[in-house]
C-alpha cells in the first residue's frame, strides 16, 4: 500500500489564501512525503483544471493516484448527470488518474418513498453508474461508488449498488471512516466491502455518543451521534485492524488520507501520513 494525499485535505490552504488554485497544491503534498495526489473537485473544474494539475503533479514528482467529484442521480436527470460525470472521466484521462469516484447521491432523497426504501432508488443509481463506468471503461478508468453521502453509506447498499451495475469497471471507494457517519461498525463494514475495493481513503474521527453538539469541528450521524474529524491514529478508529483486512482482501493498491480535523491541514496531513505508514510497515 502507498499514500496519496486529497487535495480535500488540503482545503484550508485555500480558504485562507495560502494556495490559490488546486495546481497550487501537489507542490504542498511533495514536501509532505507522500507519493500521490488525489483530485477533488467538481467534474467541470477538474476537466479545466487538469493540464496544470498534471503539469504541477509531474514537477513535484507525484502520481495522480485518483478523481473525486460529486453528483446526485436522484436529485438530477440521469443521462444529463452522466453527461456531466464524462467529463469527469475525461479528466482522469488527461491526468493519468486510474480511479474516478463520483455520488450516488448527496444527502437524503426529497422523496419519503425513496428515503424509506432504498430498493427503490437502485435501478436508477445503477443506471446512472452503469453509463459513466461503460464510458470510463473506454478510457482506461475504472469507476467507484464510496460510502458516503449518508443515504448510500451503508455497507449492504454499496455492495446492492456495486451487483446492481454488475460491470467489472466498476467497484468500491472504501473510505475506512465514513461509516461511523451511518452509525455502521467500520470493522464489519471494511469486511464486507474489501474484496470489491478499487480505492480506499483513510480517515479518522473523534466520536462522542449522542448527546447535545459539542461544538466545533461536530457534525451528526444519521443515528444522532456525533464525530470530529482527527489525525489519523488520534481518533477511534482502529485503523491497523481496518488497513489489516483490506490487505487480506488482496488490496494493495493507494490509501488516500483524507484529513478534516481542526488542526492546521499542513500539520493534519504531515501526522497522518506518519502515522499511516508505520501501521502499514507493519502489516503482516
Amino acid at each position: 500500500m502507498r499514500l496519496t494525499l486529497s487535495s480535500y485535505s488540503l482545503a484550508g490552504l485555500l480558504r485562507d489564501k495560502r494556495a490559490s488554485s488546486l495546481a497550487d497544491l501537489p507542490g504542498h503534498a511533495a514536501e509532505l512525503g507522500f507519493e500521490g495526489f488525489e483530485v477533488v473537485a467538481s467534474a467541470e473544474d477538474a476537466l479545466k483544471q487538469a493540464p496544470a494539475v498534471k503539469r504541477a503533479c509531474d514537477a513535484s514528482g507525484l502520481s495522480v493516484t485518483s478523481v473525486c467529484v460529486g453528483s446526485d442521480f436522484l436529485a438530477n436527470d440521469v443521462v444529463s448527470q452522466a453527461d456531466t460525470l464524462r467529463k469527469a472521466a475525461d479528466a482522469c484521462a488527461i491526468l493519468g488518474a486510474p480511479v474516478l469516484r463520483h455520488d450516488a447521491t448527496q444527502g437524503w432523497p426529497k422523496e419519503e418513498r425513496v428515503i424509506r426504501d432504498f430498493k427503490h432508488a437502485l435501478p436508477r443509481l445503477s443506471e446512472g453508474f452503469r453509463a459513466v463506468t461503460e464510458y470510463a471503461a473506454g478510457l482506461g478508468v475504472k469507476t467507484s461508488v464510496e460510502n458516503h453521502g449518508f443515504f448510500c453509506q451503508d455497507s449492504d447498499r454499496v455492495e446492492a449498488l456495486i451487483d446492481a451495475v454488475d460491470h467489472p469497471n466498476f467497484g468500491a471507494l472504501v473510505d475506512i471512516g465514513n461509516f461511523l457517519c451511518a452509525d455502521e461498525d467500520p470493522l464489519h463494514a471494511v469486511s464486507r466491502l474489501a474484496p470489491l475495493a478499487v480505492h480506499v481513503h483513510a480517515k479518522d474521527f473523534h466520536v462522542k455518543r449522542g448527546g447535545s453538539n459539542p461544538g466545533l469541528g461536530w457534525f451528526m450521524t444519521r443515528g444522532g451521534n456525533w464525530l470530529r474529524g482527527a489525525v489519523a491514529g488520534h481518533g477511534e478508529l482502529d485503523i491497523p485492524r481496518l488497513l489489516g483486512i483490506l490487505k487480506r482482501a488482496g488490496y494493495d493498491g493507494w490509501v488516500a488520507v483524507e484529513f478534516e480535523g481542526i488542526e492546521d491541514c499542513l500539520l493534519g496531513a504531515r501526522e497522518s501520513r506518519k502515522n499511516l505508514e508505520s501501521m502499514i510497515a507493519k502489516l503482516d
